[in-house]
């Protein structure tokens, strides 16, 4: 048996099925696994996050240190209420994890991937050494991630009724606090949506509710094709300690801003950026088949700038044919992937795919 959420009993008693992920029983889908694509991309779904590692940061040096720990400047988040996307880099460049993290009125929360929690954990540790900071894991918070075009009209019928206007004023990357609670909009499917971050044994009061108002649940299967198709990254995947940003579609994360800011594999992701610029690095390229077949993470593809591999494929439910990340050459103008013993064409696109139910790509 695995690492259970507060919502896990819920969760069977609304037909999941349950798979290990990262260690914890999670729900893959409820039945139909594109059925749940589909509702996110057209209704609202709501899927349960809790497994995901909550960190909060306070004491006087807290910005300094998230200054000098993260790829993505604090300095930026100038007041309660803002949030950034960044990463924990090691010294040659290579990504510990992604994570985001939230400007609160006690000083800053980060959310982790659960997967990657004890090594970003004694990372965080290590590192905090000389600085005046307190570092609190917050396990007995939930986590709730409602999402689709109606996801905030249907989430504001569950939500506490003094917060509810405010919620609809966040802009993106953008939360409020209430009672103990955080709600934000920092999504990771490529819709509209809201996160809520809250305590534990609030959570299946809030679930219910959700479901009452019509929000239906989705699992970590609808979950990993939507942040496909909206061309997102997935640590382990896509990126990992080998990976330099700049070879991972993710140089933005990298704030040069601050010339004098010495932050955690500074010196190695400049040489990458140099090297992304003379055209040495690979690119994290889309990839769309035309053809029929699906394209899966691990398979080599060849263009004509040399070999690369897919990091993340699968067929696209919204699209309704494959897609799929893929590290190549820099400057490739042509790919083709093996599939039933012949070489068949892709198109080469920009990440993403699909945004607010739409294809993006020409």
């Amino acid at each position: 048996m695995g690492l259970r959420t507060v919502l896990y009993e819920r969760h069977i008693a609304a037909g999941a099925k349950v798979v290990d992920f990262a260690g914890w029983d999670m729900p893959l889908h409820y039945g139909s696994q594109i059925g749940e694509h589909h509702l996110v991309r057209t209704d609202a779904g709501v899927f349960d996050v809790s497994h995901m590692t909550v960190v909060d940061v306070a004491g006087g040096d807290a910005t300094g240190w998230l200054r000098h720990l993260l790829s993505n400047d604090v300095a930026r988040l100038e007041a309660p209420g803002k949030a950034l996307y960044s990463l924990l880099l090691n010294h040659g460049g290579g990504v510990v994890d992604d994570l985001i993290v939230y400007r609160t009125e006690a000083g800053y929360r980060l959310v982790t991937n659960c997967a990657t929690r004890r090594k970003v954990l004694l990372w965080l540790a290590r590192h905090s050494q000389g600085y005046l900071v307190q570092v609190d894991e917050r396990p007995k918070l939930a986590m709730l991630a409602v999402h689709g075009p109606n996801s905030i009209a249907l989430a504001s019928e569950a939500l506490p009724r003094d917060c509810v206007e405010a919620v609809g004023r966040l802009g993106n990357f953008e939360s409020l606090e209430h009672d103990g609670w955080l709600i934000a909009r920092t999504g990771y499917t490529g819709e509209k949506g809201i996160e809520v971050i809250l305590p534990g044994d609030a959570a299946g009061e809030l679930w219910d509710r959700l479901l009452a108002a019509g929000v239906k649940p989705a699992g970590l299967g609808a979950r990993d094709t939507l942040r496909l198709e909206a061309g997102m990254n997935l640590y382990g995947q896509d990126m990992d300690e080998n990976t330099s940003p700049y070879a991972a579609n993710l140089g933005w994360t990298v704030s040069w801003r601050d010339e004098d800011r010495e932050f955690i594999g500074r010196e190695a992701v400049s040489q990458h950026r140099q090297q992304q610029q003379r055209g040495e690095l690979p690119v994290l390229a889309g990839l769309v088949l035309e053809a029929r077949g699906v394209l899966r993470g691990g398979q080599r593809v060849e263009t004509d700038r040399g070999a690369g591999v897919i990091t993340s494929g699968s067929f696209s439910p919204t699209l309704k044919q494959s897609i799929a990340l893929a590290r190549i050459p820099s400057g490739s103008a042509s790919c083709q992937v093996e599939l039933r013993g012949g070489m068949v064409p892709l198109k080469i696109v920009k990440p993403g795919f699909v945004r607010f139910g739409k294809r993006i790509f020409e």
